[in-house]
C-alpha cells in the first residue's frame, strides 16, 4: 500500500469497521459489524420534517421528507454488494441528501442476497419506485456500490418502459460482472470480497451479460442525466468512470466527478469524511437544478 496517496481521514475509516472474514457461514457476523459501525462513521444525520418507516407497495422502506408536499423524489438503494446494508446503515445518508437538496427520499429495504438473489433486488426496487411515483410529483433513482447498480438498472428499465426517471445518482457503482479491476485491493474494498458479492447476487445460471446485471451493456441512448462519483482508490473506480462516458457519448448530460486520496464508499461514512460532505452536496446541487 502507498501511504502517500491516502487521504489521512481514509487510513483512520480503513481502521474503524472490524472486519470479519467475507462467509456464507459468518453473513450474520459481517452484516452486524457494517450496522456497529454506523455511529463512527456514519454518525445521525440532521433532523428533517418527519421520518418515517413505510410499506412501498409490499417492500419495506423509510420515508424522509422535509416539509414540502409538492417536493420530487429521490429513490434511493443501499449499498453492500447485495448482501450487506440495510436502511440503518445508510439512514444518516438519507438524512443528508434530504436536508442538502430539498428533496424526498425514499430508502429501500430490498431484499438481500445469497437469500434472495437476482431478480429481487431488482424487482423491489421497481415496485418502489412505482410507490413513489404516486406520492411525489418527479422522481429519480439513486445509490451506492451494489445500490448504484440497481438504481442504473432501473432507470433503464423505466426508460424500456416509457416511464423515465429525472435522473441517476450513481455512488461509487459496482456495475461490470467481468470484475476486470485495478491493483486497488489494499486500500479497503477487496477483489475476493466483490467475487463473492456477485456470486451471491448473480449466482450459476444467472447470465451476466443480460443489462440487468451489466449496465454496461445497455444501451445508454436515453437514459436519464446522471451524476457519477468515484472514488481514486477504490476497485470499481474505472467500471463508474467507463459508464460515465458511455452516457455521455450517447447524448447523456452527465456529472462524472473522481474524489482522489479516498477509498470505496467514502460518501456514506459522513462522520470520517470531509470528502463525502462535499460529495452529497455536489448531488444536492445537481437535483435542485432538475427542480427550477
Amino acid at each position: 500500500m502507498d501511504l502517500s496517496r491516502l487521504h489521512f481521514q481514509a487510513r483512520v475509516a480503513m481502521q474503524t469497521q472490524h472486519r470479519v472474514p467475507l462467509t456464507v457461514a459468518r453473513l450474520a457476523e459481517v452484516r452486524r459489524s457494517m450496522v456497529d459501525a454506523v455511529p463512527a462513521e456514519v454518525g445521525t444525520g440532521p433532523q428533517l420534517h418527519s421520518v418515517a418507516d413505510v410499506d412501498a407497495d409490499g417492500v419495506p422502506a423509510r420515508w424522509y421528507r422535509t416539509g414540502a408536499a409538492d417536493a420530487p423524489a429521490l429513490l434511493y438503494a443501499h449499498g453492500g454488494g447485495w448482501v450487506l446494508g440495510d436502511l440503518d446503515t445508510h439512514d444518516g445518508l438519507c438524512r443528508h441528501l434530504a436536508a442538502a437538496s430539498g428533496w424526498s427520499v425514499l430508502a429501500v429495504d430490498y431484499r438481500r442476497a445469497p437469500e434472495h438473489p437476482y431478480p429481487a433486488p431488482v424487482d423491489d426496487v421497481e415496485r418502489a419506485l412505482g410507490w413513489l411515483r404516486r406520492a411525489a410529483p418527479r422522481v429519480a433513482v439513486g445509490g451506492d456500490s451494489a445500490g448504484a447498480h440497481l438504481a442504473a438498472v432501473v432507470a433503464r428499465r423505466a426508460r424500456d418502459a416509457g416511464l423515465p426517471v429525472a435522473a441517476q445518482v450513481l455512488i461509487c457503482p459496482a456495475l461490470d460482472p467481468a470484475m476486470a479491476y485495478p491493483d486497488l485491493d489494499d486500500y479497503g474494498l477487496h477483489t475476493d470480497e466483490m467475487r463473492f458479492f456477485w456470486d451471491a447476487f448473480a449466482p450459476p445460471g444467472v447470465d451476466r451479460a443480460d443489462p440487468d446485471l451489466n449496465p454496461l451493456a445497455a444501451d445508454p441512448a436515453g437514459l436519464p442525466p446522471a451524476v457519477v462519483v468515484t472514488a481514486e482508490l477504490d476497485i470499481l473506480r474505472d467500471e463508474g468512470e467507463r459508464y460515465a462516458a458511455r452516457l455521455q457519448a450517447a447524448g447523456v448530460p452527465v456529472v462524472c466527478a473522481r474524489y482522489q486520496g479516498v477509498n470505496h464508499n467514502f460518501v456514506r461514512k459522513l462522520a470520517l469524511f470531509d470528502a463525502a460532505h462535499a460529495a452529497v452536496g455536489q448531488i444536492a446541487g445537481a437535483l435542485r437544478r432538475l427542480s427550477v
